[in-house]
């Protein structure tokens, strides 16, 4: 037979009992107002962000059983700016301590590199080092043609008629 092991199972879903654990952390970032528009369920939305972190999808490729995608993207949005999702990492750690789940000897870490899109944002001008010692040559022994440099006068004093 095979020995059964310790490891916790990997989260795809935010189940009832995880989910009354951090519910508390989500109300008291955001108390639910008594009045006023619906607002959307958090656990869906959590549920959405999962997915998303897990499959790596554009955030408007979301399945429709996450809610609006846009929806979803503002929560996660709202949550790190908040530090809610550092409440909740803690808050699992010290739950995983005492199921002794993680073995901090030794972790890694996973992450990729792509090229930015449209050049990403310009955050500063290059600034120059110094003075350009070279200076710019003169003439060149290659012919150009400069058109706008040099130009033909204009005809004066001839009339065609036809």
């Amino acid at each position: 037979m095979a020995a059964q092991s310790n490891t916790l199972d990997t989260i795809w879903e935010v189940d009832d009992t995880l989910w009354a654990l951090i519910e508390p952390i989500f109300e008291k970032f955001w108390p639910r107002k008594t009045t006023g528009r619906k607002p959307s369920d958090w656990r869906q939305c959590l549920n959405g962000i999962i997915y998303q972190m897990r499959t790596g999808c554009q955030w408007n490729s979301l399945p429709r059983q996450f809610g609006d995608d846009s929806t979803v993207h503002r929560w996660f949005q709202r949550w790190v700016q908040g530090g809610v999702f550092v409440r909740v990492w803690a808050l699992l750690i010290e739950h995983c301590d005492e199921l002794r789940g993680v073995e901090w000897k030794w972790q890694s870490a996973d992450g990729s590199l792509a090229k930015a899109r449209f050049g990403g944002p310009i955050l500063d001008q290059t600034r120059p080092i110094g003075r350009k010692t070279v200076p710019k040559p003169t003439c060149s022994s290659k012919p150009r043609a400069d058109r706008w440099r040099f130009k033909l006068p204009r005809p004066t004093g001839m009339t065609v008629r036809v």
